[in-house]
């Protein structure tokens, strides 16, 4: 074993060889890969051991020859500049063959430092069960860009395994899979045991409400908000029991709402949910609605409940001063989908052409850009 330290040295002086095959270095920017130190020696196991709370200073050098942003590496994750062996080589070599460049490796290992810890063993495994729900690997290089955690996250492979068997087990299909994947990644670092827990409350809560098949509920549920099982049963337990008081729905409207779109309500925190509800119950009895329009409001567009108090009021305000009714907005909630800035405009719009809403009604508002683009032309030339 006293050969160790020394065998340990042989490998640093290979680096150098690898960065300049790897990033094209000059020999100049070589010699600054070298070690400045060496590593003393635990005589308990023989490993190289860095002194409490002292970086790693080859490592510092090597991930700037990269092109890491250190600072902001070391601020999200300093523990791992304090290692003594990492695998940054191995990390970058195994990512350029799957297609990835070196601007997102460098922004890769700045954003979630931690990923140059895993072996190249553990990243062949990991690919290999990522490519059973993405067809490429530059699909997976892009949620990697995007997202370096949804992937280094978790070492633990085998939960990721039994993760990804458990939700197929459920009857969600790889498309269901691949967007959970993209949209809320650390479903698949969670324990099953968590993510089998929440199953069971939707199953609960279906059977609580009279339904009859608690195992599709839970898929619907979780197919229409991808982030339901990043979020505690707790919080989810509330807000159905929040819905139900104040809304005061049947037990059979509730369950339909909830395996609908109001699932996407689902996992937003249980005081900012209550606190919409009120809000919006008191703005539109402001407006002279009673508490069947509030419901069916709420019914018809769940995500209502999304928005906040200060910008519904402003979007409600100005929809009705451009000479929409209420009975219209109930009609067609979706159009509070848009941004206040983007309903001003196109009323203005409308208004400089005389477009009567009470005559065609507000469907043109719901609209995309390019859409309303296409109405306005050819509404501006039958006006010619």
């Amino acid at each position: 074993m006293a050969a160790v330290p020394g065998f340990r040295a042989l490998l640093s002086l290979r680096q150098p060889v690898i960065l300049q095959q790897t990033f094209g270095l000059n020999a100049i920017q070589l010699t600054a890969c070298l070690p400045r130190r060496l590593c003393s020696v635990n005589t308990k196991n023989n490993e190289p051991k860095l002194a409490v709370n002292t970086e790693n200073e080859s490592l510092l050098e090597t991930l700037n020859l990269m092109g890491v942003d250190v600072i902001r590496a070391r601020q999200r994750q300093p523990g791992v500049f304090r290692k003594t062996f990492t695998n940054e080589q191995g990390l970058t070599q195994f990512l350029q063959s799957k297609g990835a460049s070196r601007k997102v490796i460098a922004s890769i290992i700045s954003r979630y430092p931690r990923a140059i810890t895993r072996s190249i063993r553990h990243l062949e495994q990991r690919w290999e069960l990522w490519r059973n729900i993405f067809k490429t690997d530059e699909e997976i290089v892009t949620i990697l860009d995007r997202s370096p955690e949804s992937f280094f996250r978790s070492s633990d492979n085998g939960n990721l395994e039994k993760n990804i068997a458990f939700l197929t087990s459920l009857g969600l299909n790889s498309r269901d899979l691949h967007r959970l994947l993209t949209t809320a990644p650390r479903t698949f670092s969670n324990s099953l045991e968590l993510n089998r827990q929440m199953v069971e409350c939707l199953e609960d809560v279906c059977a609580e409400l009279g339904g009859k098949n608690p195992e599709q509920f839970a898929k619907a549920v979780i197919s229409r908000n991808l982030y339901i099982l990043i979020r505690s049963t707790k919080r989810v337990r509330t807000n159905v029991n929040n819905l139900r008081a104040s809304l005061k729905l049947s037990d059979s409207d509730l369950l339909d709402l909830l395996q609908g779109h109001g699932s996407e309500i689902l996992d937003l925190s249980n005081e900012y949910l209550k606190k919409n509800i009120i809000s919006l119950q008191q703005k539109m009895v402001s407006l002279g609605c009673q508490k069947a329009d509030i419901n069916k409001l709420i019914i018809r567009y769940p995500l209502v409940l999304y928005i906040g108090p200060d910008t519904l009021s402003c979007k409600l305000d100005c929809l009705l001063e451009g000479g929409i009714t209420m009975k219209q907005i109930l009609q067609k909630p979706k159009v509070l989908d848009y941004s206040t800035q983007n309903i001003t405009e196109r009323l203005k719009e409308l208004q400089r052409i005389g477009y009567d809403f009470q005559k065609n009604g507000i469907n043109i508002l719901d609209s995309s850009r390019k859409r309303f683009a296409a109405k306005m032309e050819k509404l501006a030339a039958s006006n010619n």
